[in-house]
């Protein structure tokens, strides 16, 4: 019997509420979408009107920054006429030079008028508000240091060049605040091109002082008055001009084009190319007041490009601003229409359905009371049609069913799960089953692939050096339960760094991948090549039946290895040195195998290279011999058995001290003195070098503040540097930053007072060097190229490179080779060219410091001057006043 509950659930909530409820989904829709498109638009005009503030900020910030330095001309004409040195040279009489510095204070407050109005339209701005503050103080503070006198010519010359930086990093800022904004492609370009006239113009109003300042004041240590520094911003302003070229409106380029051609810069430009090719040494005052005139005149002549660059961009920006606007218009006039339309389509399109659902009513309340049911129903041929179609979705989901019953089993090769499924529901899960399946499989694949990656290299496919341990280890097991031999071919490539440096690392790529083929092509197939990194490779060879077959082996791997490897449309050729090492009966231990064979190899190295070397009993005796000496350093280090000698460093010109050179000697008890050059390779290969660098790094910085504290200051006299040498495998660690810094914190040293030494060969190899140095100059340490023309270094790269001083190799000094005369010449000038300091080892002749000294090098060191000294006698050689006298 039925109770008015069922009753109730029987009939339901009545069809319409549900058809409204479904109408109103796509309504709700229809409102969202509207919103959503119509705060998109909005947000499209807002970054419009932020863009168009910024270019407005932008302009406002260069005509702050052309006021700037139009403002530092006629102050550094002040600063010319207060320096007695400076009015001297200009030979201008008294009252001449009082009429001149009216002048210039007339201008400066005409320019100081247009640099002050700019910056009082940016207070409060929010692009440059901050930026014009800024500057607004410091113009503040500078023009009264300078009015009042207190300030030299370079001192006025470097705070304008820092009030206009900072002006320039401001108008960078409100580019990039522009183009944040998703601008379109032209507005972008053309917010570009007011960035590279306002760098034109940047760069053209700084080279005015920097030439008239090569001409009239005598200052090769200051900015104004080097000519280097007047080179480098011709070079500025050539590379500005050549970028004008990349300028994207076509008004703006008719207008460079109008400008570059007009009289004032051709004959300004003209005067200057004139002044860089040294035809001028000094300028007539009717000559000095014309070439003023002419600046000032391109100032404001580029001042009036970059105004049009600007007019440009605003243009874009206000119409990309009234495009937004507009297309927000259109999609709240579209979204309302839309909606209007999907109310009454609502509307319209329920009572339709309503109708024909209500006679469907009574099947579907069927259809929901089963569980895949079989559906059967009669009436209007819509009913019948949603009828056919519910059967069919049930006998669908009876066959997913029987695949989701396969799925759980695990039974993935069952052939049901191969049938398709109808329907789009039956697409997605014969789709999620073939993705199950699929997806086991490839995760089996992966294993292999990984556990495949994991022990082989993947340049030459060959087992890496993990791998190799893992053979060798494998193989002395072995070899200890059969007592056959294991042999193990070191092989090191000789010659490979130069295919590198001469084709690129893809062709050294290519080499060792030829290698790699020839030396599995070379061994039997029981054999095993694996790479250890670089070009070291080796060959495990097991079993062995005699020694002499080992070395035939090797010799056969030389000769394929030395064959020339096609590389691209040229050839390749290197070599090969092999150490052979030999397990008899598998008592060894891999690694020590490991060390034996690449003692053997080093050994081949030193007898020539291309060559194979057993090893021996004398090898062994060297291994321990070596570790021998590594325990013995260890040991000198904990013991103070080390000490420093000073090699001072001499001014060519004057002969006067400007420095030393820290050189490490060990007293070893009961042997005497070590060589050098036989115990610091020991402590390069052990890792002992970086206690030896933080010796010398301590010893040295405390001796030299030890020294500075004892000594008189004498007046003009520079203070003296000490120069360590730091090690490829220290300058590589992580801790060489904070090695140095601990001994300038202990000693009290400055840090521009310390030299860190390096070869070039480091710089060149090692990325993790060459990211220290940068940050030990950084701290003001000085950087050192040390033995410089020994390695592969280029002279170009020196302009890249984070040094501050070249060191000529004494090789180069030594010779009387025309060739290596000229090449010391050609590193001399590079080096000055790119503001490097040079200093040449190994002096140890007159003629050779005459030649020098011809060549203007900076500094020198070697025997002739004087020999490393205990630090006694280094240290008194700071307590005299007069050169250091050559030796005879």
């Amino acid at each position: 019997m039925r109770t008015s509950k069922d009753e109730g659930r029987r009939r339901g909530v009545p069809l319409w509420r549900y058809l409204a409820a479904l109408v109103l989904l796509p309504l709700i829709g229809v409102v969202v979408l509207t919103v959503a498109a119509a705060q998109a638009r909005a947000a499209e005009v807002a970054g419009a009107e932020r863009a168009e503030v910024a270019v407005r900020a932008l302009a406002l910030l260069d005509a702050a920054r052309s006021g700037v330095e139009q403002e530092m001309i006629p102050a550094l004409s002040l600063a010319i006429i207060d320096d007695p040195a400076a009015a001297a040279a200009l030979g201008l009489p008294p009252f001449f030079l009082r009429a001149q510095e009216q002048a210039a204070l007339d201008e400066a407050t005409r320019a100081r008028a247009l640099t002050d109005a700019a910056l009082e339209r940016l207070a409060g701005d929010a692009v440059g508000g901050e930026a014009a503050a800024r500057a607004a103080e410091d113009l503040g503070q500078l023009r009264r240091a300078y009015e009042a006198g207190r300030l030299d010519i370079e001192e006025v010359h470097l705070r304008f060049l820092a009030v206009s930086n900072d002006l320039m990093a401001a108008q960078s800022a409100a580019a990039a605040a522009a183009t944040a904004e998703g601008v379109p492609g032209a507005t972008l370009r053309a917010v570009r091109d007011v960035q590279t006239v306002a760098q034109l113009a940047q760069t053209a109003g700084r080279q005015m002082p920097l030439f008239l300042g090569s001409l009239l004041v005598d200052g090769q240590e200051q900015l104004i008055g080097s000519r280097t520094a007047w080179e480098t911003s011709w070079m500025d302003y050539r590379d500005a001009q050549r970028r004008m070229g990349t300028l994207s409106g076509e008004p703006l380029r008719e207008a460079w084009q109008e400008v570059r051609t007009s009289d004032v810069v051709a004959d300004l430009d003209g005067l200057l190319t004139r002044g860089l090719a040294g035809e001028i040494r000094s300028l007539a005052l009717p000559d000095l007041v014309t070439a003023l005139f002419q600046s000032q005149e391109r100032g404001t002549v580029l001042a009036g490009l970059v105004g049009t660059a600007v007019e440009q961009a605003q243009l874009l920006v206000q119409a990309d601003r009234e495009r937004a606007e507009d297309r927000l218009q259109a999609v709240l006039v579209m979204g309302a229409g839309l909606l209007a339309g999907s109310v009454l389509g609502a509307v319209l399109l329920g009572r339709s359905v309503t109708r024909a659902l209500r006679l469907l009513a009574a099947q579907a309340t069927e259809v929901s009371q089963g569980a895949l049911v079989e559906v059967e129903a009669d009436g209007p041929r819509e009913v019948r049609t949603v009828s056919a179609a519910l059967g069919s979705a049930v006998a669908g989901l009876r066959r997913i069913q029987d695949q989701a019953q396969a799925v759980a089993r695990g039974d993935l090769d069952d052939a049901l799960l191969d049938e398709p499924l109808p329907g789009p529901l039956g697409e997605v899960v014969h789709a999620s089953v073939r993705a199950i399946v699929s997806s086991v499989r490839q995760r089996e694949e992966l294993q292999f692939a990984l556990a495949h990656q994991a022990t082989h290299d993947p340049l030459t496919e060959l087992p890496n050096r993990a791998q190799a341990v893992t053979l060798v280890t494998s193989a002395l097991h072995r070899g200890r339960r059969s007592g056959e031999m294991t042999g193990l071919l070191y092989i090191d490539l000789d010659g490979f760094k130069a295919v590198n440096d001469a084709h690129g690392h893809a062709a050294g790529d290519e080499v060792l991948r030829a290698v790699a083929a020839r030396l599995r092509a070379a061994v039997r197939p029981g054999d095993v090549v694996c790479r250890l990194g670089g070009d070291e490779f080796v060959v495990l060879v097991e079993p062995v039946h005699a020694e002499h077959a080992l070395l035939d082996l090797a010799e056969r791997l030389i000769a394929s290895i030395s064959r020339p490897v096609p590389v691209g449309t040229t050839t390749a050729t290197i070599g090969a040195s092999i150490g052979v090492a030999v397990s008899r009966d598998g008592g060894t231990d891999a690694d020590v195998l490991f060390a034996e064979a690449d003692t053997a190899a080093c050994r081949a190295k030193a007898h020539g290279r291309g060559r194979a070397e057993i090893f021996d009993e004398a090898l062994r005796l060297q291994l321990a011999e070596q570790a021998e000496l590594e325990a013995a350093i260890a040991r000198g280090l904990a013991g103070g058995e080390m000490h420093l000698v000073y090699q001072p460093v001499v001014d060519v010109a004057s002969d006067r001290l400007t420095g030393y050179e820290a050189l490490v000697r060990w007293d070893r008890p009961g042997v005497g003195p070590v060589p050098p050059d036989r115990f610091v390779p020991v402590a390069e290969r052990s890792g002992l070098i970086r206690d030896i660098d933080r010796l010398v790094l301590r010893e040295a910085t405390r001796q030299l503040a030890e020294w500075r504290a004892a000594t008189p200051v004498i007046p003009g006299r520079p203070e003296p540097t000490v120069a360590v040498n730091i090690s490829g495998r220290h300058l590589a660690d992580r801790r060489i930053v904070a090695d140095v810094a601990e001994a300038l914190e202990a000693s009290g040293l400055p840090a521009r007072l310390l030299v860190l030494e390096v070869t070039e060969t480091v710089l060149v190899d090692d990325p993790a060097a060459y990211d220290h140095l940068g940050e030990l100059r950084g701290m003001g340490v000085g950087i050192a190229i040390d033995d410089f023309g020994t390695g592969y270094t280029s002279i170009g790269q020196l302009r890249s490179m984070p040094v501050d001083t070249l060191k000529i190799d004494r090789s180069f000094v030594a010779s009387a080779e025309p060739a290596h005369l000229e090449l010391v010449a050609l590193m001399i000038r590079a080096a000055h060219t790119f503001g490097l300091t040079v200093v040449a080892e190994g002096v140890e002749e007159p003629a050779q410091l005459a030649r020098l000294r011809a060549e203007a090098c900076d500094r020198a060191q070697g025997y002739l001057l004087s020999r490393p000294l205990p630090a006694v006698e280094a240290g008194a050689l700071l307590c005299r006043e007069g050169a250091v006298t050559p030796a005879r």
